[in-house]
């Protein structure tokens, strides 16, 4: 339901290189004993993301609790194809988010929760 809602998120630099492949992307993140993937978390409350929601206009899905690894891995562009492929095939559509997406702007500090710290 809209109101027990929780991401995990990792960042990937997509390369050419099948040394860092990973076949089951759409199973979720990335987490291997012995790696980086998913050592490194940060955790906090936060609302949803895209350019439909400001300062002004508030989404209703909040608070949402973020749990996004700090680090920015590498991926193979193959593995990225495989999600894709994934994705399509699942039995609820996800054709709408096979393309990139804007961003929302950053959150004003006094709509912002305070059990997180903003590194600039």
């Amino acid at each position: 339901t809209f109101q027990k809602i929780g991401v995990q998120a990792q960042v990937f630099t997509i390369v050419n290189d099948e040394r860092y492949h990973y076949d089951n992307l759409i199973e979720g993140k990335i987490v291997h004993p012995g790696t980086e993937h998913g050592q490194d978390i940060a955790k906090y409350t936060g609302s949803t993301t895209g350019t439909s929601r400001s300062n002004e206009i508030c989404s209703r899905y909040t608070p949402i609790t973020w749990q996004v690894d700090r680090k920015c891995h590498m991926v193979s562009a193959s593995s990225f194809d495989k999600l894709c492929k994934d994705m399509k095939a699942q039995k609820d559509d996800m054709s709408d988010d096979l393309h990139a997406h804007g961003a929302r702007e950053l959150v004003a500090s006094q709509f912002a929760a305070d059990n997180h710290q903003r590194i600039m």
